[in-house]
């Protein structure tokens, strides 16, 4: 008997504290994934990133500018080694044109990063426009847990985690958590993208380092189109009929699981890098993949 209560008091000891941890994560972490995932030029302005464009004797363009006397050079030595060893390289006149033309685009490197991001949140609100129309919701991820909470509730009755909705909403908090690591994975990652993007640009006036160009175009834009990929889902899962019976709770549950996958996804698609939270050490591996 004795046993029978213990066992009880253990029980309800765990579903009080894992109620209380799911509760706590409701009011504090989700009204910011809305923040991460659908970004704006916004981000720029944020923390004087954009001194790092600046003219000052600091900025990265300063850097960027100084390397071409050094491609420049390369591509001579490159070109006086050709007529001994046979090699083929880029006609003078080709690589003169890309290296003035990729010249004036790396000094504007920053303003063109800014219009693709500009580009991508103008696309992403039209989505949400045409999505909130069609649902008759507000597509965002805070509609979206308020949408899980009303199926899986742990507001309600107490939560038991040994049951099957308790094991359903531990799945979706777990799964909510790494999403705010991978979005905020990405998030550092296209600020580290547009920093690169003045050498990612000037690389492309040389064949021998334009997969690095390559390289940095395919896992930029991958990341942006995330944000699109995202609006979409949320519109797909906001647009199911939901009760409270199994099949909504499962169907929950795997919208949550895709949205965790929406990364991969992107990269069977289109290519780029990886920003789950399991995988973000092999970032920089799948990044400097050669052609």
């Amino acid at each position: 008997m004795e046993s029978n209560n213990l066992s009880t008091i253990i029980a309800n000891t765990i579903n009080e504290l894992i109620q209380n941890l799911f509760s706590s994560i409701d009011n504090n972490i989700y009204s910011y994934i809305d923040d991460i995932i659908f970004l704006n030029t916004d981000i720029l302005s944020k923390n004087n990133f954009e001194d790092f464009f600046n003219t000052s004797s600091n900025s990265i363009l300063i850097i960027s500018n100084a390397l071409i006397l050094a491609y420049l050079l390369y591509y001579c030595i490159k070109l006086f080694l050709s007529y001994y060893s046979g090699t083929q390289v880029q006609r003078p006149y080709q690589f003169i044109f890309k290296l003035v033309l990729c010249s004036i685009i790396m000094n504007s490197s920053y303003f063109i990063c800014e219009q693709f991001i500009n580009i991508t949140d103008l696309l992403t609100k039209a989505l949400q426009e045409v999505g909130s129309n069609f649902v008759s919701k507000t597509i965002s991820f805070k509609t979206l847990v308020t949408e899980l909470n009303s199926v899986i509730s742990i507001n309600g009755n107490s939560l038991d985690v040994f049951s099957l909705t308790g094991i359903l909403k531990s799945f979706c908090s777990i799964g909510l958590i790494s999403l705010m690591f991978s979005y905020s994975i990405r998030l550092i990652m296209i600020k580290v993208f547009i920093i690169l993007s003045p050498f990612a640009i000037l690389s492309a006036s040389l064949d021998s380092f334009s997969w690095f160009f390559k390289s940095w175009f395919k896992s930029f834009f991958s990341l942006l189109f995330m944000q699109l990929f995202i609006t979409i889902i949320l519109i797909v899962t906001l647009s199911l009929k939901f009760s409270n019976n199994i099949i909504s709770k499962f169907l929950y549950v795997s919208s949550i699981y895709a949205l965790t996958k929406s990364n991969t996804y992107i990269r069977h698609l289109i290519g780029g890098i990886s920003t789950e939270f399991n995988a973000n050490l092999s970032t920089l591996k799948s990044f400097i993949r050669m052609r």
